[in-house]
């Protein structure tokens, strides 16, 4: 996961305030309304909900009206917070089937948008030959705090190269079908440049129906999918990514916010609008081409308008090494936050935003600075929109008002 995937350049990149002139609407997204310019700086702080927990990296819940936050633990189990309190037993422990190098482990889990009836989950896990598993299974309908972990089934398998850059987030889009993140394969500079290549799964944002089967596969796919009819592997809906270790849809607008971790030199936040076809069909992102805007691979020449430019770029410097995808906050509890995507960096520890409607390259403003200890291994966001921010060393906070 992009959050051991750490690089140290000596670099220097000055956060700078954000301009209100940047407030602009950019990509087709609609402009931030005003009452959401003011910097939340100052207006934020991070409270302790959950210790102790082991190697924390998403927390989320599903649209069932109970309250619950599930916390998914690198470790191999998911652990549920409920009114104010971490259940002892674990919902779901499936830690003897994952593998456990430096950025494997179980990554991700998204519930069913229809979970308060059929009781669906799913996770995304390196099995222990190291190879990513997507793997459906449901709750006890008469224990609805624990999983059947006996039963499920394996819904898509994609063997791994290496390692490291297993991407790791799966989430319902807006359209109800399955997206998920694949890193490039591991090693370093995509050796085998498969998130170019449409042959293979690596490197990619996929989308699955996960409510149908095949006579050959365990899901369907969508058949607005851009490769379909094509050249191309059938599931893939955009390509170009490193390690897009954590990404999100803004649950207001339906945009797809990707935080794809950087090579040496520079970290990138990527954003796309909702349509009818989807939320950024067939994008292009760039890698190994590109590193953020700038060339890699070939080092000049690397003809930038042929890909989807990230919104933002931070280069790596003080402390900083991987970024962590976040949320656009549209809870209720701080009003100031109301409209701002919320991020990290791994190494830094810090919690930085931007605007939603921001314009291309806007300067992120930092809510929690470095200094803290703090290992940010990815956000997380609750049936209310509150959102919350786990820490690998074994803590997750909320964000609140100061």
């Amino acid at each position: 996961m992009n959050q051991l995937d750490q690089h140290s350049r000596p670099l220097r990149l000055s956060v700078a305030a954000l301009l209100t002139a940047a407030l602009l609407a950019g990509g087709g997204q609609a402009a931030v309304p005003a009452a959401f310019a003011a910097s939340p700086v100052g207006t934020v702080k991070l409270v302790t909900v959950a210790s102790g927990l082991s190697s924390p990296v998403l927390a989320t819940a599903p649209k069932d009206g109970t309250g619950r936050l599930f916390i998914v633990e690198k470790t191999g189990a998911i652990r549920i917070l409920k009114n104010g309190s971490l259940l002892a037993i674990p919902f779901l422990n499936i830690s003897r089937a994952v593998s456990s190098g430096s950025e494997q482990g179980l990554l991700g889990l998204a519930f069913h948008p229809n979970y308060k009836v059929n009781r669906k989950f799913y996770v995304d896990y390196t099995d222990t030959a190291g190879n990513t598993v997507i793997r459906e299974y449901r709750a006890l309908a008469a224990a609805p705090d624990r999983a059947d972990g006996t039963s499920g089934r394996t819904i898509l398998r994609i063997k791994q190269p290496y390692q490291n850059h297993n991407g790791g987030m799966i989430a319902f889009g807006p359209d109800g079908y399955l997206y998920i993140g694949m890193g490039d394969g591991g090693s370093g500079g995509d050796p085998g440049n498969r998130a170019q290549s449409t042959s293979v799964l690596l490197g990619k944002v996929l989308r699955i129906d996960v409510d149908g089967t095949t006579s050959t596969k365990a899901y369907r796919v969508p058949t607005t999918n851009p490769y379909v009819g094509k050249a191309g592997l059938d599931e893939i809906w955009q390509r170009g990514l490193r390690n897009p270790w954590r990404f999100s849809f803004d649950r207001a607008t339906g945009a797809l916010w990707i935080g794809d971790v950087g090579q040496n030199r520079y970290e990138e936040v990527d954003r796309v609008t909702n349509s009818a076809t989807g939320p950024g069909r067939g994008v292009n992102w760039g890698w190994r081409r590109m590193e953020g805007f700038h060339c890699y691979n070939p080092s000049t020449g690397c003809t930038p308008a042929s890909y989807r430019a990230p919104l933002l770029e931070y280069a790596h410097s003080g402390g900083r090494c991987a970024v962590t995808g976040g949320y656009v906050y549209r809870g209720a509890a701080v009003a100031s936050l109301r409209g701002w995507y919320v991020f990290g960096d791994y190494c830094s520890g810090e919690v930085l935003a931007v605007p939603a409607g921001s314009a291309s390259r806007p300067a992120p403003v930092k809510l929690f600075g470095t200094g803290s200890g703090r290992l940010i291994s990815g956000f997380g966001e609750d049936g209310s929109g509150e959102l919350y921010v786990c820490d690998l060393r074994g803590n997750v906070y909320r964000i609140a008002a100061a």
